[in-house]
């Protein structure tokens, strides 16, 4: 988490997870309900919309935008790096 999108999570940057085992691979949309419920510690509002992520945040996976990737039904794979960058800023 970067750009200020930390701030919802204790300020806290980087997160290693394992996430449990379930009958279907993990996406995107499925880590977003995850992220949600184990580690985002205030204001949902801030950092969701729906299901997705707010306008605003930019999302990269493995380094890349995860608009060429499929956005939220894209597949985790083992060792993916999914980085949330805040481009909202107060003033």
């Amino acid at each position: 988490f970067r750009g200020g999108a930390e701030l919802l999570f204790d300020g806290v940057k980087k997160h290693q997870v394992t996430l449990p085992s379930q009958p279907e691979p993990w996406d995107i949309r499925n880590l977003l309900k995850w992220i949600k419920q184990n580690l985002l510690k205030e204001r949902p509002e801030l950092f969701m919309q729906g299901e997705s992520v707010r306008p605003g945040i930019l999302v990269l996976i493995n380094d890349a935008d995860w608009e060429l990737m499929g956005e939220l039904d894209y597949k985790l794979q083992d060792q993916d790096n999914v980085l949330f960058i805040s481009t909202l800023h107060g003033g």
